[in-house]
């Protein structure tokens, strides 16, 4: 299984496309879509050394990825794949528009530091090049999961090293640090997403749904930054049935199925409340 498209260093401006108003032709488009438009959390916080956030899937269905950490250069989440498995997936860059793994030469290729028992680490192509790790979790529809991703700069390259929260044993499992050529920055560009990975048709009749909660930046001089703003924006999917917003003390994100937009319009910012927020 790949990783998803979408995260592909997308740009923070990019839902400003996507607010024509519907044509009757994206209507007809909506109804034969492949796959559920993919939507976006893009968060507003500057470069930083650490990335914390939390993720309560709502509604689920097979081939889906809820993302909770994503950044320039990989992103991390969890996901329930075509046959219904269900893992966290954590990946990072080469440097490079290259598609096909095998042409990244060896110096430039990302590096492996770190392995976690029970973490599969292996490569990925298509859409971008680079390492990608899968360990086996049946995570459950309402509950909250927990995601911690640090960079820690070495020359050239960054180490990005991912950490995901266990509940039922109440300790963080290190699943894998990884290094890429980064010329030396660290996590910036930071976003969230639900994908429909799947892609045949039914899977856009299925809606997916989630909160994202709790969401931290720690800069390089020690100080956090709350994540309490974020613009909502979506892939070129012309689908009409998206939604995002603010539940409770979290904002969330909606795609598929019967999902109606209430909540912001696409390309518009999202403010969440203060409350609940605490440093994790």
């Amino acid at each position: 299984m790949k990783p998803n498209g979408t995260a592909g260093r997308l740009l923070a401006g990019v839902g400003l496309l996507f607010l024509l108003c519907a044509t009757a032709r994206a209507d007809e488009k909506k109804t034969t879509a492949a796959a559920c438009r993919s939507v976006h959390l893009f968060y507003q916080a500057s470069e930083g050394v650490a990335f914390y956030n939390e993720v309560t899937v709502g509604q689920s269905a097979a081939g889906t990825y809820f993302m909770a950490c994503g950044f320039d250069l990989g992103y991390f989440g969890i996901q329930q794949s075509a046959i219904g498995k269900k893992v966290v997936l954590f990946s990072v860059w080469d440097p490079g528009k290259q598609s096909d793994p095998k042409q990244v030469d060896k110096d430039k290729q990302v590096k492996t530091l770190y392995q976690g028992e029970g973490v599969r680490v292996g490569r990925f192509g298509n859409e971008g090049t680079g390492g990608q790790s899968f360990f086996d979790y049946d995570w459950n529809v309402g509950k909250t999961y927990r995601f911690f991703v640090t960079a820690r700069t070495a020359g050239d390259r960054t180490e990005f090293a991912s950490f995901f929260y266990l509940p039922e044993k109440k300790v963080w499992k290190h699943l894998v640090t990884f290094s890429t050529i980064s010329q030396g920055r660290g996590l910036r560009g930071y976003y969230s997403f639900i994908e429909d990975f799947r892609r045949n048709g039914v899977s856009a009749t299925e809606a997916r749904r989630a909160r994202f909660g709790n969401g931290w930046i720690r800069s390089k001089d020690g100080q956090w930054t709350a994540l309490t703003r974020a613009r909502f924006t979506a892939d070129r999917n012309p689908a009409l049935n998206i939604d995002a917003g603010v539940a409770g003390d979290c904002f969330f994100l909606a795609t598929g199925g019967q999902t109606q937009n209430r909540g912001t319009p696409l390309g518009k910012m999202i403010d969440r409340p203060p409350s609940g927020i605490e440093l994790p």
